[in-house]
Protein backbone atom coordinates (compact mmCIF):
# COMPACT_ATOMS: atom_id res chain seq x y z
CA UNK A 1 0.00 0.00 0.00
CA UNK A 2 2.72 2.80 1.14
CA UNK A 3 4.78 1.89 -2.36
CA UNK A 4 1.58 2.22 -4.13
CA UNK A 5 0.86 5.37 -2.45
CA UNK A 6 4.43 6.59 -2.35
CA UNK A 7 4.50 6.09 -6.60
CA UNK A 8 1.15 8.13 -6.88
CA UNK A 9 2.57 10.95 -4.92
CA UNK A 10 5.39 11.29 -6.88
CA UNK A 11 3.28 11.29 -9.99
CA UNK A 12 1.39 13.93 -8.53
CA UNK A 13 4.08 16.05 -7.90
CA UNK A 14 5.19 15.45 -11.47
CA UNK A 15 1.67 16.66 -12.85
CA UNK A 16 2.17 20.02 -10.86
CA UNK A 17 5.70 20.48 -12.15
CA UNK A 18 4.65 19.73 -15.67
CA UNK A 19 1.97 22.51 -14.91
CA UNK A 20 4.19 25.11 -13.95
CA UNK A 21 6.49 24.43 -16.90
CA UNK A 22 3.22 24.57 -19.37
CA UNK A 23 2.51 28.21 -18.20
CA UNK A 24 6.33 29.22 -18.58
CA UNK A 25 7.33 28.55 -14.68
CA UNK A 26 9.64 25.74 -15.48
CA UNK A 27 12.67 26.18 -13.33
CA UNK A 28 11.31 29.61 -12.24
CA UNK A 29 12.61 31.28 -9.06
CA UNK A 30 8.65 31.07 -7.80
CA UNK A 31 8.48 27.38 -8.74
CA UNK A 32 8.99 26.08 -5.45
CA UNK A 33 6.80 28.26 -3.65
CA UNK A 34 3.57 26.80 -6.26
CA UNK A 35 4.08 23.39 -6.15
CA UNK A 36 5.24 22.99 -2.66
CA UNK A 37 1.88 25.22 -1.54
CA UNK A 38 -0.64 23.70 -3.72
CA UNK A 39 1.11 20.45 -2.10
CA UNK A 40 0.64 21.52 1.47
CA UNK A 41 -3.47 22.36 0.19
CA UNK A 42 -3.60 19.36 -0.91
CA UNK A 43 -2.59 17.51 1.93
CA UNK A 44 -4.56 19.56 4.39
CA UNK A 45 -7.50 19.12 2.74
CA UNK A 46 -7.11 15.60 2.42
CA UNK A 47 -6.52 15.28 6.41
CA UNK A 48 -9.47 17.42 7.37
CA UNK A 49 -11.70 15.46 5.81
CA UNK A 50 -9.80 12.23 6.83
CA UNK A 51 -10.21 13.86 10.29
CA UNK A 52 -13.80 15.23 10.44
CA UNK A 53 -15.29 11.56 9.43
CA UNK A 54 -13.15 10.52 12.15
CA UNK A 55 -15.62 12.58 14.33
CA UNK A 56 -19.16 12.19 12.76
CA UNK A 57 -20.29 8.71 11.58
CA UNK A 58 -22.75 10.42 9.48
CA UNK A 59 -20.20 11.80 7.42
CA UNK A 60 -17.98 8.72 7.61
CA UNK A 61 -20.92 6.68 6.41
CA UNK A 62 -21.98 8.96 3.80
CA UNK A 63 -21.27 8.53 -0.35
CA UNK A 64 -20.65 11.95 -0.07
CA UNK A 65 -19.41 13.67 3.20
CA UNK A 66 -19.77 17.42 2.24
CA UNK A 67 -23.19 17.17 0.91
CA UNK A 68 -24.03 15.84 4.22
CA UNK A 69 -21.31 18.71 5.93
CA UNK A 70 -23.15 20.97 3.99
CA UNK A 71 -26.81 20.25 5.71
CA UNK A 72 -25.21 21.23 9.33
CA UNK A 73 -26.37 24.78 10.90
CA UNK A 74 -23.44 27.11 11.29
CA UNK A 75 -23.57 26.17 14.99
CA UNK A 76 -22.95 22.48 14.75
CA UNK A 77 -20.36 23.19 12.16
CA UNK A 78 -18.75 25.31 14.36
CA UNK A 79 -18.95 22.35 16.90
CA UNK A 80 -17.30 20.26 14.68
CA UNK A 81 -14.39 22.18 13.87
CA UNK A 82 -14.04 22.64 17.46
CA UNK A 83 -13.21 19.06 18.22
CA UNK A 84 -10.34 18.88 15.81
CA UNK A 85 -6.78 17.64 17.25
CA UNK A 86 -4.30 20.39 17.16
CA UNK A 87 -2.37 19.23 14.09
CA UNK A 88 -5.27 19.27 11.73
CA UNK A 89 -5.93 22.48 10.16
CA UNK A 90 -9.75 23.58 10.01
CA UNK A 91 -11.56 24.47 7.04
CA UNK A 92 -14.95 26.08 6.53
CA UNK A 93 -17.07 24.27 3.64
CA UNK A 94 -16.32 26.99 1.10
CA UNK A 95 -12.66 26.29 1.70
CA UNK A 96 -12.41 22.42 0.48
CA UNK A 97 -11.08 21.44 -3.26
CA UNK A 98 -14.20 19.96 -4.06
CA UNK A 99 -15.94 23.76 -3.47
CA UNK A 100 -13.08 25.00 -6.05
CA UNK A 101 -13.03 21.95 -8.42
CA UNK A 102 -17.28 22.59 -8.74
CA UNK A 103 -16.88 26.56 -8.97
CA UNK A 104 -13.85 26.67 -11.73
CA UNK A 105 -15.78 28.09 -14.13
CA UNK A 106 -16.52 31.04 -12.16
CA UNK A 107 -15.41 34.09 -13.75
CA UNK A 108 -12.12 35.33 -12.41
CA UNK A 109 -11.66 31.74 -11.13
CA UNK A 110 -8.04 33.29 -9.96
CA UNK A 111 -9.23 35.47 -7.31
CA UNK A 112 -11.55 32.35 -5.90
CA UNK A 113 -8.83 30.28 -5.93
CA UNK A 114 -6.17 32.55 -4.34
CA UNK A 115 -9.21 34.04 -1.76
CA UNK A 116 -9.88 29.83 -0.58
CA UNK A 117 -5.79 29.70 0.57
CA UNK A 118 -5.16 33.13 1.69
CA UNK A 119 -8.72 32.42 3.87
CA UNK A 120 -7.42 28.98 4.90
CA UNK A 121 -4.05 30.48 6.14
CA UNK A 122 -5.78 33.30 8.11
CA UNK A 123 -8.17 31.20 10.10
CA UNK A 124 -5.13 28.80 10.72
CA UNK A 125 -2.50 31.34 11.48
CA UNK A 126 -1.89 30.36 15.15
CA UNK A 127 -0.60 27.23 14.36
CA UNK A 128 0.74 27.17 11.31
CA UNK A 129 2.13 30.15 11.28
CA UNK A 130 6.35 30.39 10.46
CA UNK A 131 7.68 33.97 12.86
CA UNK A 132 10.03 35.93 11.85
CA UNK A 133 12.90 37.11 14.58
CA UNK A 134 10.81 40.51 14.70
CA UNK A 135 7.53 38.25 15.61
CA UNK A 136 6.12 39.01 12.68
CA UNK A 137 4.03 36.09 10.94
CA UNK A 138 4.79 34.06 7.40
CA UNK A 139 1.46 32.53 7.33
CA UNK A 140 0.36 29.57 5.40
CA UNK A 141 -0.36 30.45 1.78
CA UNK A 142 0.51 32.86 -1.11
CA UNK A 143 -1.44 34.15 -3.86
CA UNK A 144 0.02 31.74 -6.18
CA UNK A 145 -1.88 33.40 -9.60
CA UNK A 146 0.15 36.40 -8.87
CA UNK A 147 3.14 34.23 -10.39
CA UNK A 148 1.68 34.01 -13.84
CA UNK A 149 2.81 37.36 -15.84
CA UNK A 150 -0.57 37.35 -18.11
CA UNK A 151 -3.84 38.05 -16.20
CA UNK A 152 -5.47 35.96 -18.70
CA UNK A 153 -3.90 33.40 -17.97
CA UNK A 154 -4.23 33.34 -14.62
CA UNK A 155 -8.00 31.18 -14.32
CA UNK A 156 -6.36 28.54 -16.81
CA UNK A 157 -3.57 28.36 -14.65
CA UNK A 158 -5.40 27.91 -11.79
CA UNK A 159 -7.74 25.22 -12.60
CA UNK A 160 -5.26 22.96 -14.43
CA UNK A 161 -3.53 22.99 -10.64
CA UNK A 162 -7.12 22.35 -9.28
CA UNK A 163 -8.19 19.57 -11.77
CA UNK A 164 -4.64 17.79 -10.97
CA UNK A 165 -5.29 17.86 -6.99
CA UNK A 166 -8.71 16.08 -7.30
CA UNK A 167 -8.49 12.59 -8.67
CA UNK A 168 -5.98 11.56 -5.77
CA UNK A 169 -6.36 11.53 -2.34
CA UNK A 170 -4.47 10.98 0.69
CA UNK A 171 -7.02 9.82 3.02
CA UNK A 172 -6.00 6.01 2.45
CA UNK A 173 -2.44 6.30 3.95
CA UNK A 174 -3.32 8.35 7.72
CA UNK A 175 -3.53 5.36 9.52
CA UNK A 176 -0.16 4.45 8.70
CA UNK A 177 2.85 5.73 10.37
CA UNK A 178 4.22 9.36 9.29
CA UNK A 179 8.06 8.06 8.46
CA UNK A 180 7.61 7.53 4.91
CA UNK A 181 6.92 10.89 4.36
CA UNK A 182 10.62 11.79 4.55
CA UNK A 183 10.76 9.67 0.66
CA UNK A 184 7.91 12.20 -0.36
CA UNK A 185 9.20 14.95 0.95
CA UNK A 186 12.62 14.34 -0.42
CA UNK A 187 11.05 13.88 -4.03
CA UNK A 188 8.99 17.16 -3.52
CA UNK A 189 12.02 19.80 -3.32
CA UNK A 190 14.80 17.78 -4.82
CA UNK A 191 15.13 20.11 -7.78
CA UNK A 192 14.82 23.08 -4.93
CA UNK A 193 17.71 22.29 -2.08
CA UNK A 194 20.88 22.27 -4.16
CA UNK A 195 24.02 24.32 -3.29
CA UNK A 196 23.88 26.40 -6.59
CA UNK A 197 23.25 30.31 -6.89
CA UNK A 198 22.30 31.74 -3.69
CA UNK A 199 24.82 33.50 -0.53
CA UNK A 200 22.86 30.97 1.18
CA UNK A 201 22.78 27.55 -0.03
CA UNK A 202 21.16 24.71 1.51
CA UNK A 203 22.49 21.16 1.84
CA UNK A 204 19.87 18.19 2.30
CA UNK A 205 21.70 16.05 5.31
CA UNK A 206 22.36 12.73 4.10
CA UNK A 207 19.61 9.88 5.98
CA UNK A 208 23.07 8.02 7.34
CA UNK A 209 23.83 11.14 8.97
CA UNK A 210 20.90 11.79 10.35
CA UNK A 211 20.10 8.73 11.54
CA UNK A 212 23.59 7.84 12.73
CA UNK A 213 23.52 11.38 15.16
CA UNK A 214 19.48 10.47 16.01
CA UNK A 215 20.38 7.33 17.05
CA UNK A 216 23.41 7.79 18.90
CA UNK A 217 21.91 10.88 21.14
CA UNK A 218 18.78 8.68 22.14
CA UNK A 219 20.00 6.02 23.76
CA UNK A 220 17.12 5.56 26.11
CA UNK A 221 13.76 6.70 26.52
CA UNK A 222 12.84 10.21 27.33
CA UNK A 223 9.75 12.52 27.99
CA UNK A 224 8.75 15.86 27.55
CA UNK A 225 12.35 16.90 25.65
CA UNK A 226 13.25 19.82 24.11
CA UNK A 227 15.10 19.49 20.73
CA UNK A 228 16.93 22.35 18.63
CA UNK A 229 18.65 23.15 15.31
CA UNK A 230 20.20 26.69 14.85
CA UNK A 231 20.46 26.24 11.08
CA UNK A 232 17.56 23.68 10.53
CA UNK A 233 17.30 24.20 6.67
CA UNK A 234 14.54 21.78 5.73
CA UNK A 235 14.72 19.91 9.15
CA UNK A 236 15.86 16.49 7.87
CA UNK A 237 18.05 16.18 11.20
CA UNK A 238 15.06 17.50 13.39
CA UNK A 239 13.05 15.20 11.93
CA UNK A 240 15.09 12.19 12.37
CA UNK A 241 15.74 13.29 16.06
CA UNK A 242 11.92 13.22 17.04
CA UNK A 243 11.01 10.15 15.17
CA UNK A 244 14.24 8.88 17.91
CA UNK A 245 12.42 10.05 20.69
CA UNK A 246 8.72 10.21 19.38
CA UNK A 247 6.71 12.54 17.75
CA UNK A 248 4.53 12.95 21.14
CA UNK A 249 7.33 13.01 23.40
CA UNK A 250 9.34 16.09 22.29
CA UNK A 251 9.18 19.88 21.35
CA UNK A 252 11.39 21.18 18.49
CA UNK A 253 12.82 24.15 17.87
CA UNK A 254 14.47 25.96 14.98
CA UNK A 255 16.24 28.96 13.13
CA UNK A 256 17.30 29.40 9.62
CA UNK A 257 18.07 32.63 7.70
CA UNK A 258 16.42 31.40 4.84
CA UNK A 259 12.62 32.60 3.45
CA UNK A 260 12.81 29.22 1.38
CA UNK A 261 13.96 26.45 3.93
CA UNK A 262 11.44 28.17 6.67
CA UNK A 263 8.41 27.41 4.45
CA UNK A 264 9.69 23.87 3.80
CA UNK A 265 10.52 23.00 7.14
CA UNK A 266 6.80 23.68 7.90
CA UNK A 267 5.96 21.46 5.49
CA UNK A 268 7.66 19.02 6.64
CA UNK A 269 6.64 19.28 10.25
CA UNK A 270 3.28 18.87 8.74
CA UNK A 271 4.22 15.74 6.84
CA UNK A 272 5.85 14.36 9.62
CA UNK A 273 3.02 14.78 12.56
CA UNK A 274 4.66 17.66 14.05
CA UNK A 275 2.23 20.53 13.78
CA UNK A 276 2.41 21.41 16.96
CA UNK A 277 6.01 23.10 16.43
CA UNK A 278 5.31 24.84 14.16
CA UNK A 279 4.85 28.08 16.13
CA UNK A 280 8.65 27.23 17.07
CA UNK A 281 10.03 28.07 13.82
CA UNK A 282 12.04 31.55 13.61
CA UNK A 283 13.04 32.78 10.33
CA UNK A 284 15.90 34.14 11.30
CA UNK A 285 20.27 35.32 11.48
CA UNK A 286 20.82 33.05 14.48
CA UNK A 287 24.14 34.03 15.17
CA UNK A 288 23.33 37.69 14.93
CA UNK A 289 19.98 37.33 16.63
CA UNK A 290 19.50 34.10 18.38
CA UNK A 291 15.63 33.97 18.76
CA UNK A 292 14.28 34.12 22.59
CA UNK A 293 11.31 35.33 22.74
CA UNK A 294 7.51 34.00 23.22
CA UNK A 295 8.09 30.22 24.89
CA UNK A 296 11.71 29.55 23.76
CA UNK A 297 13.59 27.78 26.64
CA UNK A 298 16.73 29.31 27.66
CA UNK A 299 18.69 25.88 27.06
CA UNK A 300 17.71 22.79 25.30
CA UNK A 301 17.90 19.07 26.19
CA UNK A 302 19.24 18.24 22.53
CA UNK A 303 20.47 20.15 19.87
CA UNK A 304 21.62 18.99 16.15
CA UNK A 305 23.15 21.16 13.41
CA UNK A 306 24.63 20.81 10.30
CA UNK A 307 26.10 24.36 9.85
CA UNK A 308 27.38 25.87 6.70
CA UNK A 309 30.94 25.32 6.76
CA UNK A 310 32.04 28.78 4.83
CA UNK A 311 30.47 31.88 4.68
CA UNK A 312 31.16 35.58 3.78
CA UNK A 313 29.64 37.08 7.56
CA UNK A 314 32.70 40.15 7.15
CA UNK A 315 29.54 42.71 6.95
CA UNK A 316 28.87 41.18 10.49
CA UNK A 317 31.81 40.30 11.96
CA UNK A 318 32.72 43.95 14.31
CA UNK A 319 28.92 43.62 15.20
CA UNK A 320 29.58 40.02 16.59
CA UNK A 321 32.81 41.29 18.28
CA UNK A 322 31.57 42.99 21.24
CA UNK A 323 30.93 42.69 24.92
CA UNK A 324 27.59 41.20 24.62
CA UNK A 325 28.99 38.15 22.84
CA UNK A 326 32.37 37.44 24.57
CA UNK A 327 30.72 34.72 26.84
CA UNK A 328 28.63 32.88 23.58
CA UNK A 329 31.87 33.13 21.08
CA UNK A 330 34.44 32.27 23.92
CA UNK A 331 36.94 31.14 21.32
CA UNK A 332 36.87 34.13 19.16
CA UNK A 333 35.46 35.53 15.89
CA UNK A 334 36.79 34.19 12.40
CA UNK A 335 38.84 36.97 10.63
CA UNK A 336 38.04 38.42 7.24
CA UNK A 337 40.82 36.97 5.03
CA UNK A 338 42.20 39.27 2.44
CA UNK A 339 41.28 37.20 0.05
CA UNK A 340 37.77 35.17 -0.71
CA UNK A 341 35.71 36.24 2.15
CA UNK A 342 33.24 33.81 1.29
CA UNK A 343 35.85 30.93 3.03
CA UNK A 344 34.80 32.55 6.34
CA UNK A 345 34.19 29.38 8.69
CA UNK A 346 31.26 30.28 9.99
CA UNK A 347 30.55 26.70 11.51
CA UNK A 348 32.94 27.60 14.68
CA UNK A 349 30.13 30.37 15.38
CA UNK A 350 27.58 27.70 15.33
CA UNK A 351 29.71 25.40 17.74
CA UNK A 352 30.57 28.00 20.34
CA UNK A 353 26.84 29.28 20.10
CA UNK A 354 25.55 24.93 20.27
CA UNK A 355 27.82 25.04 23.51
CA UNK A 356 26.24 28.00 24.83
CA UNK A 357 22.78 26.98 24.22
CA UNK A 358 22.90 23.42 25.45
CA UNK A 359 20.97 22.83 29.18
CA UNK A 360 22.83 21.21 31.85
CA UNK A 361 22.37 17.70 30.55
CA UNK A 362 21.97 18.50 27.24
CA UNK A 363 23.16 16.96 24.21
CA UNK A 364 24.46 17.36 20.82
CA UNK A 365 25.85 15.90 17.73
CA UNK A 366 27.47 18.84 15.42
CA UNK A 367 28.66 18.40 11.33
CA UNK A 368 32.27 19.57 10.66
CA UNK A 369 34.40 19.65 8.57
CA UNK A 370 37.14 16.62 9.46
CA UNK A 371 40.22 19.48 9.27
CA UNK A 372 38.44 21.07 12.34
CA UNK A 373 39.70 17.77 15.11
CA UNK A 374 43.13 18.26 14.40
CA UNK A 375 43.90 21.75 14.04
CA UNK A 376 46.50 22.66 15.86
CA UNK A 377 45.86 26.47 16.67
CA UNK A 378 43.33 29.15 16.42
CA UNK A 379 39.50 29.05 17.06
CA UNK A 380 39.16 25.00 16.66
CA UNK A 381 42.08 24.47 18.75
CA UNK A 382 40.69 26.52 21.60
CA UNK A 383 37.17 25.15 20.91
CA UNK A 384 38.76 21.43 21.48
CA UNK A 385 40.30 22.49 24.23
CA UNK A 386 37.32 24.00 26.11
CA UNK A 387 34.91 21.09 25.31
CA UNK A 388 37.97 18.53 27.02
CA UNK A 389 38.14 20.72 30.45
CA UNK A 390 34.30 21.48 30.51
CA UNK A 391 34.29 17.70 30.12
CA UNK A 392 31.28 17.77 28.00
CA UNK A 393 33.13 16.06 24.97
CA UNK A 394 31.59 12.45 23.98
CA UNK A 395 33.16 11.01 20.66
CA UNK A 396 33.63 11.93 17.24
CA UNK A 397 33.26 9.67 13.81
CA UNK A 398 35.00 10.42 11.19
CA UNK A 399 32.97 10.04 8.00
CA UNK A 400 33.30 8.24 4.22
CA UNK A 401 34.82 11.17 2.03
CA UNK A 402 31.83 12.26 -0.18
CA UNK A 403 28.98 11.37 2.08
CA UNK A 404 27.61 14.72 0.62
CA UNK A 405 27.29 14.84 -2.99
CA UNK A 406 27.37 18.25 -3.29
CA UNK A 407 30.75 19.18 -2.02
CA UNK A 408 34.03 17.16 -1.62
CA UNK A 409 34.27 18.82 2.29
CA UNK A 410 35.25 15.11 4.27
CA UNK A 411 33.04 15.73 7.37
CA UNK A 412 32.71 13.78 10.80
CA UNK A 413 30.65 14.27 13.41
CA UNK A 414 30.82 15.65 16.92
CA UNK A 415 28.79 14.35 19.67
CA UNK A 416 28.88 16.85 23.06
CA UNK A 417 27.34 15.91 26.18
CA UNK A 418 27.22 18.27 29.24
CA UNK A 419 26.70 15.07 31.66
CA UNK A 420 29.81 12.99 30.20
CA UNK A 421 31.75 14.55 33.00
CA UNK A 422 33.03 11.28 34.27
CA UNK A 423 32.64 9.36 30.98
CA UNK A 424 35.06 7.87 28.49
CA UNK A 425 34.96 9.16 24.78
CA UNK A 426 34.55 7.06 21.56
CA UNK A 427 36.35 8.12 18.85
CA UNK A 428 35.68 6.66 15.38
CA UNK A 429 37.25 6.06 11.55
CA UNK A 430 34.52 5.31 9.73
CA UNK A 431 36.39 6.23 6.69
CA UNK A 432 36.74 3.83 5.61
CA UNK A 433 32.90 2.53 5.45
CA UNK A 434 30.63 3.21 2.36
CA UNK A 435 29.92 2.22 -1.15
CA UNK A 436 30.84 5.33 -3.82
CA UNK A 437 28.45 5.67 -6.60
CA UNK A 438 27.91 8.50 -9.29
CA UNK A 439 25.16 10.94 -8.43
CA UNK A 440 24.87 13.51 -11.09
CA UNK A 441 28.38 14.82 -12.20
CA UNK A 442 29.47 13.97 -8.55
CA UNK A 443 31.11 11.14 -6.58
CA UNK A 444 28.83 10.02 -3.44
CA UNK A 445 29.58 7.84 -0.63
CA UNK A 446 26.65 5.65 0.44
CA UNK A 447 26.50 3.39 4.09
CA UNK A 448 24.48 0.17 4.13
CA UNK A 449 22.10 -0.86 7.03
CA UNK A 450 24.81 -2.77 8.31
CA UNK A 451 27.94 -0.42 8.41
CA UNK A 452 25.20 2.82 9.69
CA UNK A 453 24.26 -0.32 12.59
CA UNK A 454 27.97 -0.72 13.19
CA UNK A 455 28.42 3.03 14.33
CA UNK A 456 25.96 3.45 15.87
CA UNK A 457 26.47 -0.04 18.27
CA UNK A 458 30.16 0.39 18.13
CA UNK A 459 29.82 4.04 20.02
CA UNK A 460 26.98 3.19 22.34
CA UNK A 461 28.56 0.50 23.98
CA UNK A 462 31.85 2.01 24.25
CA UNK A 463 33.84 -0.07 22.01
CA UNK A 464 37.67 -0.36 20.64
CA UNK A 465 37.74 -2.06 17.46
CA UNK A 466 41.16 -2.68 15.80
CA UNK A 467 41.50 0.29 13.02
CA UNK A 468 38.06 1.57 13.84
CA UNK A 469 37.64 2.77 17.16
CA UNK A 470 39.06 3.89 20.36
CA UNK A 471 37.80 4.71 24.01
CA UNK A 472 40.05 7.60 26.04
CA UNK A 473 39.90 9.18 28.55
CA UNK A 474 39.81 13.37 28.91
CA UNK A 475 43.59 12.70 29.98
CA UNK A 476 44.66 10.99 27.40
CA UNK A 477 43.21 13.83 24.81
CA UNK A 478 45.14 16.20 26.89
CA UNK A 479 48.39 14.13 26.34
CA UNK A 480 47.53 14.31 22.39
CA UNK A 481 47.55 17.61 21.77
CA UNK A 482 43.93 17.66 22.22
CA UNK A 483 43.45 15.61 19.10
CA UNK A 484 39.72 13.88 18.59
CA UNK A 485 41.51 12.36 15.47
CA UNK A 486 40.45 8.44 16.11
CA UNK A 487 43.97 7.48 13.95
CA UNK A 488 46.49 9.15 16.55
CA UNK A 489 45.10 6.92 18.74
CA UNK A 490 45.36 3.31 17.21
CA UNK A 491 48.24 1.09 18.30
CA UNK A 492 51.04 0.50 16.10
CA UNK A 493 51.30 -3.46 16.14
CA UNK A 494 54.89 -5.27 14.33
CA UNK A 495 54.15 -8.36 13.98
CA UNK A 496 57.34 -10.49 15.38
CA UNK A 497 57.61 -14.24 14.12
CA UNK A 498 60.17 -16.36 15.56
CA UNK A 499 62.09 -18.43 13.16
CA UNK A 500 64.91 -20.81 13.27
CA UNK A 501 68.48 -20.04 11.39
CA UNK A 502 67.38 -22.69 9.07
CA UNK A 503 63.74 -21.51 8.18
CA UNK A 504 65.20 -17.75 7.32
CA UNK A 505 68.19 -19.06 5.17
CA UNK A 506 65.66 -21.39 3.63
CA UNK A 507 63.40 -18.30 3.02
CA UNK A 508 66.18 -15.94 1.81
CA UNK A 509 67.07 -19.05 -0.58
CA UNK A 510 63.76 -18.93 -2.33
CA UNK A 511 63.19 -14.80 -2.61
CA UNK A 512 66.71 -15.07 -4.61
CA UNK A 513 65.63 -17.69 -7.09
CA UNK A 514 62.68 -15.97 -7.30
CA UNK A 515 64.59 -12.58 -7.69
CA UNK A 516 67.03 -14.23 -10.28
CA UNK A 517 63.84 -15.86 -12.33
CA UNK A 518 62.19 -12.27 -12.57
CA UNK A 519 65.36 -10.63 -13.65
CA UNK A 520 65.93 -13.50 -16.53
CA UNK A 521 62.37 -12.99 -17.76
CA UNK A 522 62.56 -9.52 -17.88
CA UNK A 523 66.09 -9.70 -20.29
CA UNK A 524 63.93 -12.19 -22.45
CA UNK A 525 61.36 -9.39 -22.85
CA UNK A 526 63.25 -6.95 -23.56
CA UNK A 527 64.88 -9.37 -26.24
CA UNK A 528 61.89 -9.63 -27.63
CA UNK A 529 60.69 -5.42 -27.14
CA UNK A 530 64.07 -5.18 -29.49
CA UNK A 531 63.59 -7.51 -31.75
CA UNK A 532 60.14 -6.24 -33.01
CA UNK A 533 61.28 -3.00 -32.93
CA UNK A 534 63.74 -4.07 -35.31
CA UNK A 535 61.60 -5.48 -38.05
CA UNK A 536 59.71 -2.41 -37.77
CA UNK A 537 62.68 -0.52 -38.76
CA UNK A 538 62.57 1.72 -35.47
CA UNK A 539 65.66 0.26 -33.68
CA UNK A 540 68.61 -1.33 -34.38
CA UNK A 541 68.14 -0.61 -38.59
Amino acid sequence: MVTDFTTKTKALIDDLKAVCASYGLGNDGNEYKIITQAFLYKFLNDKFAHEVKQLDPKLAQAADWEKVAATYSEKDYAKLLHRLGPDCARLEREHTLTHLYNNQNKEEFHKLFDDTLRAIAVLNSDIFSVKEETGEKVILFDPLSQYINSPAKRDDFCRAIVNKLVPFSFEAIFTQKFDFFATIFEYLIKDYNKDGGGKYAEYYTPHAIAKIMAAILVDGPVQDVTCYDPGAGTGQLLMSLAHAIGEDKCSLYAQDISQKSSSMLRLNLVLNNLVHSIPNIIQGDTIRHPYTGGNWPERFDYIVSNPPFKLDFSDQRDELDSKANKQRFFAGIPNVPNKKKDSMAIYLLFIQHIMHALGPKGKAAIVVPTGFVTAQSGIERKIREQLVERRMLRGVVGMPSNIFATTGTNVSVLFLDKANTQGDIVLMDASKLGTTVKEGKNQKTLLSMEEEDRIIGTFRQHEAVEDFSVVVSYEDIKAKNYSFSAGQYFDVRLEHVELSPEQFTGKMSAHQAKLTDLFSSSKKLESAISEGLAKLGYYGA
